[in-house]
């Protein structure tokens, strides 16, 4: 029965009297940034901040025309807004509808209520796989048992008396209490730690990193390139404004004005194309280490089954006890824990009405769960490989349970003593009966599986039930499962060993919580990125030991504060689109982060050659507007949303470098060739000049996009077609050539420049090949 308190709690005037005081539970941590921190972010950046100052002084020293860039700056920051704040509105209903709630006793009424509301001194009641929201003193418990692991990292279970001291953080492993609130908000221990799983986070990741890196380079190499410019063209002009305006152009070239928002915005997209999926993203970049997932590990009660379990059937053992009614009195004694098993067996029992005098409730640490009865002894229920070690002639029952289990069934064994029993410890016992219940399988664990499979992700399933019952749902499931399935409790502690097991079989049964955190953390030593998918108080530290992880909606409050992304509907087809979505971004962003960083090199040579040939600079802003929209901005929009599910591997920085350099190497390089040769054979004035470049780095830059988008027969094809074409038109077409400040060129001049490009285009696809560059497709 569910344990019963006389206590009142607070009134309603109490709690209105302390909510005005501010002691709430209510932080001020959102599960999203706030709007002022998105326009902040996306305004008040290093960049924007060159860029308006470099628009400034074109806009004193020229003509519109070569402001330009300054809109397209107000663009780009204003999609990004207008993307994190569409993410926002998803992650903030998604949390809503995740929150798990509290129960607390007010006047006398238990009530439940959001954690936030909870107010210092409420009298709140927690049972198994609850989390404990505030700090807090016993009041009242019953085999009351706390794991403190994520704070403490101990992973042993803390049992709890009436004044003991509760913390903010650690959830219920057995039994329930009864606990005043002490701490609530900002003054509890741990207030941060729920908070902080479901922070919507500047992604800290290899891709972040790589792109920072980038970005500091850059900005290290931008004042000394500016002083050579600007002292360069002040030597050739002898005029400040001419210096300074060409110093603006070299730098507006060298500045990778939107790789910084594509990546948020790719990112975005993810949160609300997961959100319409029922998916919340707890911790944005769960959505990267996805793309990088090779190995994913599943509980099997509630992700690979669904909905509750039924008893199948009682095979009694013993006839001289009464085992029927006894099975009916313990199930009803446990069933306010809301483990699966006990309700199933409760709603399938009358309940004798026994007298309970003690109890020790169920943990996945013992697995058992027993009660005492007043003249009935005490019955014990649990795993039949853990009870039977006490049982008398144990091994020929134990030959019958691996048999029942083989059919799929979940087998549970009742035994019976005339001792009390209080603790772990368990007396010789009589084999009662085997209680035999049955799972459904997900009717969408197949299609999930056979991605997996398809895509050369590992599945492991690791549960607590045993290893022939998991293996048979699995087989049920679709799971291809290599070698046998694999009992836990005989497996070495050593990390090598265990990751030779994990590497050759694929089922495990009888696993413990504190196994199932070193599974994952033999498998991440040797180099794989795991995903954890469990729903369960035993699935805890493995949630939050792995890569990725992952719970349900309907999963335990504990686990969803850990998880990184919850499948809301718990439709574990979900998962697929999930993982897929996360090698999407990093897929994308490879492709598009080439097209910019190629970009800033052949730029900054230019600025560091011309300088040191001492030349005018080459192009105007307005030039370098026209070569990106062709080139990069257009073309890296679609790239960066485009379907993409290849796993993505590491080394994300040194495959840029290798297509990167060479690329804007070649491309500064074409250009200074194709001058100095037009500058000896064909006469030709700054103007021309400035065509000639516009030219060779607009025709190079869409044979780098085309490289990138391969293969060009899809849709990829067809949009550098069209972005081939509208440079063409804006070529050609007298109002946009006077708007970019293009001239004719003669055609002698024509054909020696395509000549220099084509043999620029041949060197790319050596150079690339050398280098082993190559684009994930």
């Amino acid at each position: 029965m569910s344990l019963t308190t006389s206590m009142t709690g607070l009134t309603e005037a109490e709690v209105a009297i302390r909510k005005a005081q501010g002691e709430t539970n209510y932080t001020e941590e959102h599960s999203s940034r706030t709007v002022k921190d998105i326009l902040v972010s996306n305004i008040c950046t290093r960049f924007n901040a060159i860029l308006g100052a470099l628009l400034v002084v074109v806009l004193w020293l020229s003509s519109f025309h070569d402001a330009v860039f300054g809109i397209v700056l107000v663009v780009n920051s204003a999609i990004g807004i207008i993307q994190e704040l569409r993410a926002k509105r998803t992650l903030d209903k998604l949390s809503i509808i995740s929150a798990s709630l509290v129960t607390v006793i007010r006047n006398s009424i238990r009530t439940s209520i959001p954690s936030a509301e909870v107010v210092k001194d409420d009298v709140v009641t927690v049972s198994e796989g609850e989390q404990i929201v505030t700090d807090g003193e016993v009041l009242a418990m019953a085999g009351f048992e706390v794991d403190e692991s994520l704070l403490t990292g101990e992973a042993e279970a803390v049992t709890k008396k009436v004044g003991d001291i509760l913390l903010s953080g650690s959830f219920v492993l057995a039994g329930e209490g009864v606990y005043r609130a002490t701490h609530v908000g900002e003054y509890s221990y741990s207030s941060k730690l729920a908070a902080e799983a479901k922070k919507f986070s500047v992604v800290h990741s290899e891709l972040q990193t790589s792109i920072n890196t980038i970005l500091r380079f850059v900005s290290w190499i931008l004042v000394p390139a500016a002083l050579l410019l600007f002292f360069t063209e002040k030597d050739n002009s002898n005029s400040l404004s001419a210096a300074m305006f060409a110093t603006v152009s070299g730098l507006v070239g060298m500045i990778p004005q939107g790789l910084v928002l594509l990546c948020s915005v790719a990112f975005a997209v993810s949160v609300i194309r997961l959100g319409k999926r029922n998916v919340l993203v707890q911790e944005l970049p769960a959505v990267e280490t996805l793309a990088r997932v090779d190995v994913v590990c599943f509980d099997k009660t509630g992700t690979l089954t669904e909905g509750p379990l039924g008893f199948n059937r009682l095979e009694v053992l013993e006839p001289s006890l009464p085992v029927d009614e006894a099975l009916s009195a313990v199930a009803h004694e446990f069933a306010y824990s809301g483990e699966h098993m006990y309700v199933a067996l409760s709603q399938a029992k009358k309940d004798p009405l026994w007298h309970v005098t003690a109890t020790v409730p169920f943990s996945p640490k013992r697995r058992f769960s027993a009660a005492t009865f007043e003249n009935q002894g005490s019955w014990i229920m649990g795993a039949p490989e853990v009870l039977l070690e006490k049982v008398l002639s144990g091994q020929h029952l134990l030959s019958i349970s691996a048999n029942l289990a083989r059919s799929g069934a979940r087998v549970l064994l009742l035994a019976h003593t005339k001792e009390e029993v209080t603790n772990d410890s368990l007396p010789t016992l009589t084999a009662a009966g085997f209680v035999v219940l049955t799972e459904k399988v997900r009717h969408d664990a197949p299609e999930a599986l056979k991605y997996f499979e398809a895509q050369g992700v590992s599945v492991k399933v690791i549960s607590g039930d045993n290893p022939f019952t998991v293996a048979t749902i699995a087989r049920e499931a679709g799971l291809l499962a290599t070698g046998e399935p694999v009992d836990a409790r005989v497996l070495s502690e050593n990390p090598e060993d265990l990751l030779k097991i994990m590497e050759e079989h694929s089922v495990f049964g009888r696993v413990s919580p504190q196994q199932k955190k070193a599974m994952i953390q033999a498998l991440q030593k040797s180099g794989h990125v795991v995903a954890m998918l469990g729903d369960g108080v035993n699935d805890v530290l493995a949630i939050k030991q792995a890569d990725v992880g992952i719970t349900v909606g309907t999963g335990t409050s504990a686990a969803k504060a850990v998880a990184q992304l919850v499948l809301l509907d718990g439709t574990f087809a979900t998962l697929p689109h999930v993982v897929a979505e996360g090698r999407r971004v990093l897929g994308n962003m490879e492709r598009v982060a080439n097209l910019f960083v190629t970009k800033t090199v052949y730029a900054t040579l230019l600025v560091v050659s011309l300088g040191l040939l001492e030349w005018p600079f080459l192009l105007l802003p307005r030039q370098f507007t026209l070569i990106d929209i062709f080139t990069i901005g257009v073309p890296a929009f679609f790239l960066a949303l485009a379907p993409n599910t290849k796993r993505y591997e590491t080394g994300f920085l040194s495959r840029l470098m290798r297509f990167a350099l060479p690329a804007g190497t070649v491309l500064a390089l074409a250009v200074v060739v194709s001058v100095v040769l037009a500058k000896i054979n064909i006469p030709v004035e700054l103007p021309h000049i400035r065509t000639l470049a516009t030219l060779v780095l607009s025709i190079l830059g869409l044979y780098v996009l085309a490289a990138l988008a391969l293969p060009l027969r899809s849709w990829r094809g067809a949009l550098v077609a069209a972005m081939a074409v509208g440079f063409a038109v804006a070529v050609t077409t007298p109002i946009t050539q006077s708007f970019f400040a293009l001239e004719v060129l003669p055609s002698t001049l024509l054909l020696q420049t395509g000549v220099i490009i084509l043999c620029a285009a041949v060197v790319l696809h050596v150079l690339w090949t050398l280098t082993r560059a190559h684009i994930k497709i």
